[in-house]
């Protein structure tokens, strides 16, 4: 499960309004009969308009600074595991978007007229789409450029050569680009995986996007506060502040789990990616100290993600963790290879 948290980009080409968001979330609509559309919904409403949505988030954002986001895009994107759970996807994914939304708003560390936030406070909308692209910061992407720079440079050769700027045997050249294309790291269906190429398989997920304002368009919601929960003394009051983003995410695992009946390996929890970046030795003691075929699991599911497993990891401790993991790998390849789980 990855879930992520990004605040309304405001400025440059971008609209104070909602209208450029949404129409992107419509996108995969297009072309579609009425009945296979995925439709807007929210806590207690389906089959909601584009149109309304732009209009309710729109228009509540009262006393917000121009700095400040009129909303926050929420995504949610279970992984290929994750996904075999589900019967209907639609369906379910509804049903659990109505579910985490309830743990989104108990994450917030907030009253409201003296009483905790509750699910009725926020003003949210929600989509399920089903397509994907890979994009320039998928390590996919990344790992297969040096194959896609020699590529162009070649294919840069070819118009020289054929315009007569340059002297050249195309047929070489071509030859030279078709194995760089079989070599490339990375391939989807024969050929190489580029920005933009859909992605294969099922890729099911959720946007969600909130109101920074609650529902009465009064209090001022944000999941994007510095602060984590935590409660200050302000003239001589004690007020409470701040969103538990760590909290929010491992609600949202244990919601998934209780709500579809999922067996949680290791590597795909929230906590165990974070002690990756934070504690690489921690993390692959605890990972060796899984039942074989968990542990087993847990390879399969680490390589099919990519390591590193999650961005932004320093390089001292990225090369640290793969050289404990490639330690540890080839002491477990006999698990992995014996194994009965099929992925």
């Amino acid at each position: 499960m990855y879930i992520t948290i990004s605040p309304q980009k405001i400025g440059g080409n971008y609209s104070k309004s909602s209208a450029d968001f949404v129409g992107y979330l419509e996108k995969e609509n297009q072309g579609l009969e009425q009945q296979d559309m995925e439709h807007f919904f929210n806590q207690y409403g389906d089959e909601i308009s584009a149109e309304e949505v732009v209009k309710e988030i729109d228009g509540n954002t009262a006393k917000l600074e121009k700095h400040e986001p009129r909303f926050y895009s929420i995504t949610v994107s279970p992984s290929k595991y994750e996904l075999k759970r589900l019967q209907n996807h639609s369906e379910d994914l509804q049903k659990y978007t109505r579910e985490i939304m309830k743990d989104y708003v108990a994450s917030f560390n907030r009253e409201i007229n003296g009483r905790p936030i509750t699910i009725d406070d926020i003003k949210y909308y929600a989509k399920i789409e089903h397509q994907r692209a890979f994009k320039g910061t998928d390590f996919q992407i990344k790992e297969n450029q040096p194959y896609a720079t020699k590529i162009l440079q070649l294919k840069t050769e070819i118009r020289n050569v054929q315009d007569g700027r340059a002297e050249g045997n195309v047929k070489k050249l071509e030859k030279e680009i078709g194995k760089l294309e079989r070599e490339a790291p990375h391939q989807q269906n024969g050929k190489r995986i580029v920005q933009g190429m859909p992605k294969a398989g099922n890729q099911s997920h959720i946007h969600i996007i909130v109101s920074r304002k609650d529902a009465s368009n009064k209090f001022s919601l944000s999941p994007g506060s510095k602060y984590k929960a935590s409660d200050v003394e302000l003239n001589g009051k004690t007020v409470k502040r701040g969103f538990d983003r760590d909290g929010f995410f491992t609600k949202a695992e244990k919601t998934f789990d209780k709500t579809f009946g999922y067996q949680r390996n290791f590597a795909e929890t929230y906590k165990a990616r974070k002690d990756f970046i934070k504690n690489p030795k921690i993390y692959f003691a605890s990972l060796m100290k899984l039942p074989t075929n968990e542990k087993a699991l847990a390879f399969k599911i680490m390589g099919k993600s990519g390591i590193p497993m999650m961005p932004s990891i320093p390089v001292t401790q990225a090369q640290l963790a793969m050289k404990i993991f490639n330690r540890l790998r080839r002491g477990a390849e006999v698990a992995i290879k014996s194994s009965s789980i099929g992925i």
